[in-house]
């Protein structure tokens, strides 16, 4: 539990609210420490700017209980646990890395308490009274974009390098799925871990199998290992991505290795350049200033603003169950905040305009997903 580290906020304390009555539990797991830090510290941005919008729902105030989970699953089980058992939390938000998103969905399930996952989770199996929604589009949606994009520049012999985890594998087998359609042929599926310091070998192994390009399945500051052992060992061709590259620590450390790579992407990563007939526009211009206030930094990454829509969500749902006259920390309580979050209809946030039904984890669909590329160290958007 050393690992653990328990940051407690009373957000926006009403003198005049019943005791009884009188605070929301919201159980926070991010990756303050550790290899998925770079997502981790977005992830809790994006939730304080949340907190600035609003941090009550009627007459009920909002506790947030975060805990850093140390970019490990197990960490995030034993986070989750103590969350539900020991702190009562009526809804956990969290994390940063797909395996430590699963792990804590597993435990809300178990438990019965509502979940909003910032990470891709697995989809769930067909009948399973499901407690756990997530917030990105379902990663074949972000990744089939690409792979998509690929086909329509033209990329014939593609080489693959990933994480060896689930996020890895989200992205190959998506990319596979592409190959079976005769998009183009996949040539190499190269892993390394995310804590690695070099991926030669695996390069060595990409460049020799001579691809016209080459799709990266990494995140946030690893992701960028590729990019730079590639570059160094003079490839050439175009590099695509995902929206697990969209932060600043990538764009430091993979610096020019980086530019011209194609990524998909929510669409508050470029809210200025967006048409303002795009329904994000206004919503990530105001996310923005909500960001800036909680935080006293400009945004500079695509990950806090998946947060900042759970916490809409969130708030959302809350204030459809406002008039059952539920308490707080009750199993009740958090069933009806549960159904009240599956029942989200056409509700527009900054990443998409999310829709939940009950057995399915995703609430998201194409309009969450637009693709920008890398140009003098900036994304921009392309239509």
């Amino acid at each position: 539990m050393r690992h653990l580290i328990l940051a407690s906020t009373v957000l926006g304390i009403i003198a005049t609210c019943p005791p009884a009555n009188a605070e929301i539990k919201v159980g926070v797991i991010v990756s303050l420490s550790g290899n998925a830090a770079g997502l981790g510290v977005p992830y809790g941005q994006g939730v304080a700017a949340g907190a600035a919008y609003s941090s009550k729902v009627g007459n009920e105030t909002v506790r947030i209980i975060q805990l850093d989970d140390n970019s490990d699953p197990a960490a995030a089980t034993r986070a989750a646990r103590k969350l539900i058992e020991e702190e009562g939390v009526d809804v956990i938000i969290g994390t940063a890395t797909a395996p430590s998103t699963a792990a804590i969905a597993a435990v809300a399930n178990e438990l019965r308490v509502p979940m909003l996952g910032v990470s891709p989770i697995p989809p769930a199996k067909p009948g399973t009274d499901i407690f756990a929604a997530d917030v990105p589009p379902p990663a074949p949606l972000m990744i089939s974009t690409v792979t998509d994009r690929m086909a329509r520049d033209g990329m014939k012999r593609v080489g693959f390098i990933g994480f060896s985890d689930s996020w890895g594998d989200f992205v190959y087998d998506t990319a596979k799925k592409a190959e079976a359609a005769g998009a183009f042929a996949l040539l190499t599926n190269e892993r390394y871990a995310r804590s690695d310091t070099s991926v030669t070998g695996q390069t060595l192994k990409i460049i020799a199998a001579q691809p016209d390009s080459v799709l990266l399945g990494g995140s946030g500051t690893q992701a960028a290992l590729p990019s730079l052992a590639l570059r160094e060992r003079g490839f050439k061709g175009p590099l695509y991505g995902t929206p697990a590259m969209l932060n600043a620590d990538f764009l430091k450390i993979a610096g020019k290795s980086a530019e011209g790579m194609v990524v998909s992407a929510g669409p508050a990563i470029v809210a200025e350049q967006l048409p303002d007939s795009h329904y994000a526009k206004k919503l990530g211009l105001e996310y923005r200033d909500f960001f800036k206030k909680a935080n006293g930094v400009n945004v500079n990454d695509a990950f806090s603003a998946y947060s900042y829509d759970a916490w809409l969500i969130l708030l959302d749902a809350a204030k459809r169950i406002a008039d059952k006259n539920l308490k707080p920390g009750t199993p009740e309580y958090r069933l009806a905040l549960r159904d009240a979050i599956f029942s989200t209809t056409e509700f527009p946030g900054t990443q998409g305009i999310y829709t939940f039904k009950p057995g399915n984890v995703y609430g998201s669909d194409a309009r969450s997903l637009i693709m920008v590329r890398l140009v003098n160290g900036a994304w921009k958007y392309e239509p």
